[in-house]
């Protein structure tokens, strides 16, 4: 019985274990025999006695877990984190444990049907809440607003239902219902996919409910897919003349002018415009790598109009709403589709000899008309920040910066004379 006794834990002990741990030191035992201090590795598992095991991991967790036999097998339990729970709180719990498994039963698996019956009262906006915060926020910002969109339909149609209660006719249904384009419609069931995918992993359900489900057999064929138009001459005259309101009509030639991504332009700021040097310095992004743009004369002129008319604000773009700005506390730039939504309301309202386009076709309006233009083909690609394809893409880690500067003065130019055409 003194043996036993002298193989139990301390309160003591356990707590000199744990702060040597957070201190980045080992836990320490003494030898009974000798008296000698003995470092003891991390993790580490100490028993007090009937099962009961005390674990530290070299991050300075520590556990309480139940060890046990049922049916001829090893089972373990976990009681609870310490100091959470005490050592004597411990002993407790696992007394009342074994009495469980001495009357035939076991307390790991209970635990876990337990988990999985709070698991199956889960409803599908708790499960978006919890995919927003543990999956969304890792997306690049581009797909959170697809998956955004779609995850506020799901809420809108499936929200309240439980989510070990959704089966394949109720995601048909809410495709159905919706009602969007065909694009649209196989964004929002990728959304579905990967959120019921989300609650596969966490067990809530063993089968996603959107296995299998095909949109061709729900919509019929994909649609062709929309080729990126090419300005003409004429058309950039008419837009670079465009009766809109002078932000919008600047960044519209800024975007022509230095063919970068309308969301590069819409989080652009003061501190990244070098009017000295006359470069624009592009941080990397989700979107794609950082780069510095050759900023050729009327861009610098387009540039500095902009920054005039929006002189209190440290972004190119800044918001005109009030409640966007009260969302952001304060400075904010554009909403991502302000630039879109100007173009499609001059288009609808003046209807000017210019073919319908969205802001990324005036990324493939300044590659096309630079080729045409004699600008070789690699420089194009590196105008637009495109990675070169092939060999060349992997070793090829010139900036092209001079380069890139004549082929953005020689295409600055050309805007120029579209704009004065008679």
């Amino acid at each position: 019985m003194a043996e036993k006794t002298r193989d139990k834990l301390e309160v003591l002990q356990l707590q000199r274990w744990v702060r040597a741990v957070e201190q980045g030191n080992r836990p320490t035992t003494k030898d009974p025999a000798t008296q000698e201090i003995i470092e003891l590795r991390l993790p580490m598992a100490k028993s007090d006695g009937d099962g009961l095991t005390f674990t530290l991991s070299a991050a300075g967790t520590a556990t309480w877990i139940l060890r046990y036999r049922y049916g001829g097998r090893p089972k373990e339990l976990t009681i609870g984190n310490y100091p959470d729970i005490g050592l004597a709180a411990a002993r407790k719990i696992a007394r009342e444990k074994r009495s469980e498994i001495d009357r035939g039963g076991d307390p790991a698996s209970d635990k876990r049907k337990a988990t999985l019956l709070t698991y199956q009262d889960w409803t599908v906006r708790s499960l978006i809440v919890d995919y927003r915060v543990k999956v969304l926020v890792g997306l690049g910002q581009s797909t959170q607003r697809s998956y955004g969109r779609s995850l506020l339909r799901i809420e809108a149609r499936l929200g309240a239902m439980t989510v070990s209660k959704i089966t394949p006719m109720d995601i048909v249904s809410l495709i159905e219902q919706v009602g969007a384009t065909w694009t649209e419609s196989n964004m929002l069931l990728c959304t579905a996919k990967m959120l019921f995918r989300h609650a596969a992993g966490k067990k809530l359900i063993a089968v996603n409910p959107c296995t299998g489900i095909e949109l061709n057999a729900l919509l019929g064929k994909r649609p062709p897919i929309r080729r990126r138009l090419m300005l003409s001459q004429s058309e950039l005259h008419v837009l670079m003349n465009a009766k809109m309101k002078p932000q919008n009509v600047l960044a519209i030639k800024v975007l022509l002018g230095t063919a970068v991504r309308s969301d590069e332009l819409i989080k652009a700021t003061r501190s990244q415009i070098d009017f000295e040097n006359d470069v624009w310095s592009i941080p990397s992004s989700k979107t794609g790598p950082g780069m510095q743009v050759p900023i050729t004369a009327p861009v610098k002129s387009w540039f500095q109009q902009l920054i005039l008319l929006n002189a209190d604000s440290e972004f190119i773009l800044p918001t005109r709403a009030e409640a966007r700005r009260a969302r952001f506390g304060g400075d904010a730039p554009i909403d991502p589709n302000t630039i879109g939504s100007a173009i499609k309301y001059w288009i609808e309202e003046h209807k000017p000899e210019v073919r319908s386009f969205t802001p990324h076709d005036l990324r493939s309006t300044a590659k096309s008309q630079m080729r045409a233009l004699g600008v070789p083909s690699d420089i194009t690609e590196m105008c637009l920040n495109h990675k070169l394809r092939g060999v060349e893409g992997i070793y090829d880690v010139h900036t092209y910066f001079d380069e890139r500067k004549d082929a953005l003065t020689k295409w600055g130019d050309f805007l120029v004379r579209c704009q004065n055409l008679a």
